[in-house]
């Protein structure tokens, strides 16, 4: 019986053994409510519902890495998945900063495009030479808000204080003329209060959770154009992916289609609740033009562009490839 009862143990020991190897730790920056957190808890929910012994673990809220911090374990198999924006991880791959980049996306349906695109598999390929792999492509959108008049084509920058996304998007409103004052999204309430800014572009997520509709008078929301647009994929390790079985591959691939079809829908409604709240707020709404997105794209080919170019190996073909894509 003792015998037995050993061997039953060793059993059970090797059984938990293979549970731990087949749970996946993933690891994003937001809070449980967030639409990034949705997605991973989606393909979470539906990789557990396939039943093939392939559990999710989500660590929200910088619990696991801090926000900045999560590309580098993931790439080194220390983190197994991630949501994270790509741009995050500019300063390993310059390539990446090409997914934070004015006038490359004119709406959610355009970026959805660009996910399928030449561009991205190029992307892609720079990633997996670092051991990671997209499981599901997202785009976020953003827009502007102003105390000095609606801001939707680049003269209505000339002379203002603004707070950009992101260093390609200071590099076009500068030239556009406007003053640039870099801070964290948690600064932007306050400096919009005191007039130590005049106006900001920032992702419509942030311009309703950091209520900035009581500081505003104009805001231009993402709508048939904007400018701001962030990629945000969820991500896994590769190798971590290859060492699963072909089952647990099929079960996330399938997961992340689903996940990714719901991340669309989800970034489009985040800009309508947007626009909602600035006008149930009293704000003024504006909106982006063609000839608008067109004139911003002109100011980012002779600032944004050319830096990029300059600091990013075979960046004119990739830029290129991005714009080709209608």
């Amino acid at each position: 019986m003792k015998s037995i009862f050993i061997a039953a143990t060793a059993a059970a020991s090797v059984m938990a053994g293979s549970v731990a190897a087949e749970e996946l730790r993933l690891s994003h920056q937001w809070a449980e409510g967030d639409v990034r957190h949705q997605v991973a808890q989606m393909l979470a929910e539906d990789v557990a519902a396939a039943g093939v012994d392939l559990t999710v673990q989500i660590f929200p809220n910088q619990t696991l890495f801090k926000a900045r911090e999560q590309y580098t374990p993931l790439s080194r198999g220390q983190l197994d998945m991630t949501v994270l924006p790509l741009s995050y991880a500019g300063g390993q791959q310059p390539a990446y900063n090409l997914t934070l980049m004015p006038g490359l996306v004119k709406n959610h349906d355009h970026g959805d495009r660009l996910s399928n695109s030449p561009f991205m598999a190029e992307i892609e390929n720079i990633m997996a030479a670092d051991d990671v792999k997209v499981l599901v492509h997202g785009y976020l959108a953003g827009g502007f808000g102003s105390n000095k008049g609606c801001i939707t084509k680049p003269e209505d920058v000339a002379g203002i204080s603004i707070r950009a996304a992101g260093k390609s998007f200071e590099e076009m409103l500068a030239a556009a003329g406007a003053s640039i004052s870099s801070m964290a999204s948690s600064e932007i309430y306050p400096a919009l209060q005191s007039g130590v800014l005049d106006a900001t572009n920032t992702s419509s997520e942030s311009f309703v959770s950091f209520r900035l509709y009581e500081q505003l008078t104009c805001y231009t929301p993402a709508g048939e154009y904007a400018l701001w647009f962030m990629y945000q994929p969820l991500l896994i390790n590769k190798t971590t992916f290859d060492g699963l079985s072909a089952e647990q591959q099929a079960a996330l691939e399938a997961a992340g289609e689903k996940a990714q079809a719901f991340y669309l829908e989800q970034a489009k409604l985040g800009d309508d609740i947007a626009a909602k709240a600035f006008s149930d707020a009293g704000v003024e709404l504006g909106a982006m033009t063609e000839a608008d997105f067109n004139a911003w794209r002109d100011v980012a080919a002779t600032s944004a562009y050319p830096a990029f170019i300059a600091s990013t190996p075979d960046g004119q073909k990739l830029l290129d490839m991005a714009l080709a894509v209608d």
